[in-house]
C-alpha cells in the first residue's frame, strides 16, 4: 500500500512538472507571436517568431501517448495519438518542409488558437495534479475550446490546401511513396476530405466531456 501510494505521488509530481513546463512553453510561444505581430503589423510572421518552439513542444507532447499507454493518465492511447498525429503532420510534415507556406497568415490563426488552448489545458492539468483546481479553472478548461478548436481547424485546412501546389511541384516525399499507387499529394487531399469529419467526432466528444465535468462540479458544489 505504501509503495503504491509513493508511486502515485511520484507520478503526480512528474505530471505536474510536465504539464507546468508545457504551459510555460505555450505561454512563451504566444508571447513571441504577439510581440512579432506588434513589431511587424503583419499576420505573416507567426512561424518565424515561434515555429521552432511550437515544433519542439509538439514533439515533446508525444509523451502524452506514452502516458496513456502506461496508464498514468486515463486518456488511453488512441485519442492522444490522433490529436498528436494531426498536429504533427501539419507542423513537421508540411510547414517545416515547404518554405513557401511558412509566411501564410493561416499559421497565425492556428498558432494563436493552439497557444491559448494548450496553455489553458496544461494549466488545468497542473492544478489538478496538486489537487488545487478551482471551479473557474475547470469551467475555462472545458469552455475555451468551443471557439478555439474551430479556428484551429480552419487554419490547418487553409494551409494544407494552399500547400497542395507546392507538394505536387516538389513531389514531396516522392521517394517514400514511389512504391505506392498514390502520392503524398493524394494523401493530403484525402486528409482534407476526412479532416472535418474526424474533427467533428473529437469536438462532440469534448462537448460531452464538458457537460459531464461541469455537471459533476456543480453537484459537488451544491452538496
Amino acid at each position: 500500500m505504501a509503495a503504491t501510494s509513493q508511486m502515485r505521488g511520484l507520478s503526480n509530481l512528474y505530471l505536474f512538472i510536465y504539464n507546468s513546463a508545457q504551459a510555460i512553453g505555450w505561454a512563451v510561444a504566444f508571447y513571441r507571436i504577439i510581440v512579432g505581430f506588434l513589431a511587424t503589423k503583419s499576420f505573416n510572421g507567426a512561424y518565424a517568431s515561434s515555429g521552432d518552439l511550437v515544433c519542439l513542444l509538439q514533439k515533446v507532447a508525444f509523451l502524452e501517448v506514452i502516458h496513456g499507454a502506461l496508464g498514468i493518465v486515463p486518456s488511453g492511447v488512441l485519442l492522444p495519438l490522433l490529436q498528436w498525429g494531426g498536429k504533427s503532420h501539419y507542423l513537421l510534415a508540411i510547414i517545416r518542409n515547404i518554405n513557401e507556406v511558412q509566411e501564410s497568415p493561416s499559421i497565425f490563426t492556428t498558432f494563436f488558437g493552439w497557444c491559448i488552448g494548450e496553455f489553458v489545458r496544461y494549466s488545468y492539468y497542473s492544478l489538478y495534479c496538486i489537487g488545487n483546481c478551482p471551479c473557474w479553472s475547470t469551467f475555462i478548461r472545458y469552455t475555451a475550446f468551443i471557439p478555439i478548436y474551430p479556428s484551429g481547424l480552419a487554419g490547418e485546412m487553409w494551409l494544407m490546401y494552399c500547400a497542395l501546389p507546392y507538394i505536387k511541384n516538389k513531389d514531396l516525399y516522392g521517394d517514400l511513396f514511389s512504391a505506392l499507387p498514390f502520392t503524398y499529394s493524394t494523401v493530403v487531399q484525402a486528409i482534407l476530405v476526412c479532416y472535418p469529419f474526424l474533427w467533428l467526432k473529437l469536438y462532440m466528444h469534448l462537448l460531452k466531456q464538458r457537460e459531464s465535468k461541469l455537471r459533476a462540479r456543480h453537484d459537488v458544489k451544491r452538496h
